[in-house]
């Protein structure tokens, strides 16, 4: 389900009943299209998402760790001067649309009392927040400056007058049916064909709403009343997730109709529904923002090497036919009277295969002897070349191998993890490190800690989410005695159990972690090596990450992510 005027209606529902009179204690933009607002109340600190994103749209409470950046953009600053100590009157919707307002009081610099509105506007790329003064109605700021060239109906920018967003000539369904309902349900008799009548004529209603409402319509009693319950049921909401067959998700105020083969969870809030919607969708989105660069960079880097490698193997491949020059040449060499100047090839007996006849082929511009040479030469050039295209091959292969592990890492990090892999590809020379004339004694930058689980018996897990940290976490951080973990022949995430002798219940659980941080995500009995850490090694010279390791033994484990989340 699409975050909708329904939905909306909802949302504004639950969040006017536990914010309101609330105390707004800190505001940060974690990213750049969203901000946290933390509220105190009622003895409890909610933090108030307010997201801009294109995709993912929406307000709500959450309980998804962020990390701030280093430092806060203009409009935090802007946020934090009106807002903080601000207190929460009430949070409305404007008629049944995905537009939210959040009324406020704060006092000035003077200490005067001030109303303000913090506008959120739902609407896909054209989402936005906005700071207005209540009594002039001017935009004291937006986390999207918005100007003539993009949008001549308004004006989003600091100082302008705010102008509500274009309204359709709809009616709000909050306010109960058309007095043509009945008729309108008689047309349509097919329910999608309905759905989309009713979208026509009701504002703020998503696809999967007005398929819900046309269902419930086609169900036997009064057509008013089957109406209005139905828009009752916002609220008080019963928060549902539908998992269907193929593994896609919906989420709804309440249960939609849906195939019998898919599956339903409730949570207790609509907040903690979106929450268990997006905490994935909304994280990947923010990785692929915020690491394109690194993207970028890595996706160039794997595609030369594997060019690379493939022109390398060409090459080997050719030096295959080496000996076919150095018979080339002793055929020439023996037979050379028999060749004369000028001439462009010549058939001779082949004394390697029976004396079968062999066409040679040769240069007009040499001499026998010449051409006899030139085939020797080319036999010395091939085999010289082998051992140096071996050695590139190998290289070639770790690299690909090292940048097929950062591609993985980027694909399963969060936001937080990204600085690492930034700072490890600035250490490697694959990215400029464009800070690094601005202090010439900046401190050595500090890797992260990795995330950290526990198991059933209570035996402390950690997880390396790069290459710095599997380093720092393996080579560092672990005794001797501890148990190391990584899935077998793939990129993956080094797992330490911190037990010399964990459970088998405990290696189990270990090791569905590193399936999980793996390359083998997805797949289906996982091969997981473990041993002990002082069994584990780092080459000389080798890339971050890369360890070797003998004694191993190999567990096969099929993940379930919500053991993951358990162990957390």
């Amino acid at each position: 389900m699409s975050f909708d005027g329904a939905f909306t209606h909802a949302m504004v529902h639950e969040l006017d009943t536990t914010l309101s009179t609330g105390r707004i204690t800190k505001i940060n933009q974690p990213y750049d299209n969203e901000v946290v607002v933390t509220v105190r109340a009622n003895g409890h600190n909610y933090p108030l998402l307010l997201s801009a994103n294109p995709t993912y749209a929406r307000i709500q409470i959450t309980t998804i760790p962020y990390v701030n950046p280093p430092v806060p953009t203009n409009f935090t600053m802007m946020m934090r001067k009106y807002l903080s100590g601000g207190i929460i009157q009430s949070v409305t919707q404007m008629a049944n649309d995905r537009v939210v307002r959040i009324n406020l009081t704060s006092r000035n610099e003077l200490g005067d009392q001030q109303n303000l509105i913090l506008i959120i506007e739902i609407m896909a790329r054209h989402s936005n927040v906005i700071l207005v003064d209540a009594a002039s109605m001017k935009i004291l700021d937006a986390i999207k400056h918005v100007g003539s060239d993009q949008n001549r109906y308004r004006l989003l920018l600091p100082g302008a007058q705010y102008i509500e967003p274009p309204k359709q000539e709809l009616t709000d369904p909050f306010g109960g049916p058309l007095a043509n309902l009945a008729e309108t349900v008689a047309n349509y008799p097919n329910v999608e064909v309905l759905a989309k009548e009713l979208q026509h004529q009701y504002q703020g209603l998503g696809k999967d709403t007005a398929i819900a409402l046309a269902d419930d319509l086609h169900q036997p009693g009064d057509l008013v009343d089957l109406f209005n319950h139905f828009f009752t049921r916002f609220n008080d909401p019963q928060p549902t997730l539908t998992i269907y067959s193929n593994n896609k998700t919906s989420f709804s105020a309440f249960p939609y109709p849906a195939p019998e083969d898919s599956q339903r969870d409730e949570d207790s809030t609509l907040s903690e529904l979106l929450d268990h919607y997006y905490s994935d969708k909304a994280e990947r989105d923010r990785v692929q923002q915020q690491g394109s660069v690194l993207i970028h960079v890595v996706r160039n880097e794997l595609k030369k090497n594997r060019t690379k490698l493939k022109k390398l193997q060409q090459t080997l491949s050719q030096s295959d036919s080496a000996d076919e020059y150095r018979i080339r040449g002793e055929i020439l060499t023996t037979y050379l009277s028999q060749l004369n100047r000028g001439m462009t090839s010549i058939e001779l007996p082949n004394f390697y295969d029976e004396m079968k006849p062999i066409q040679i082929t040769l240069s007009n511009q040499l001499t026998p002897s010449q051409n006899a040479q030139k085939y020797f030469k080319k036999y010395q050039k091939l085999k010289n070349a082998v051992a140096y295209v071996n050695e590139q091959i190998t290289l070639t292969e770790a690299n690909i191998n090292y940048f097929d592990s950062i591609e993985s890492q980027i694909e399963l990090a969060a936001p937080k993890d990204l600085t690492d892999i930034r700072l490890e590809l600035e250490q490697g020379g694959y990215l400029r490190d464009h800070d690094h004339n601005k202090k010439k004694n900046k401190r050595k930058a500090k890797v992260s800690a990795p995330e950290t689980f526990t198991s059933t018996d209570g035996v402390k897990i950690s997880v390396g989410k790069n290459n710095l940290q599997n380093d720092k976490l393996t080579l560092h951080t672990a005794k001797k005695t501890d148990i190391w973990l990584h899935v077998q022949k793939m990129p993956g995430s080094h797992v330490i159990i911190h037990d010399s002798h964990p459970s088998d219940a405990t290696i189990k659980e270990a090791a569905e972690l590193a399936a999980y941080f793996s390359k083998g995500r997805q797949s289906s009995n996982v091969p997981v090596d473990y041993v002990q850490v002082k069994r584990v090694h780092k080459p000389n010279g080798a890339k971050p990450g890369f360890v070797i390791f003998t004694g191993q033994k190999t567990i096969y484990v099929t993940l379930d992510a919500e053991i993951v989340n358990q162990l957390k």
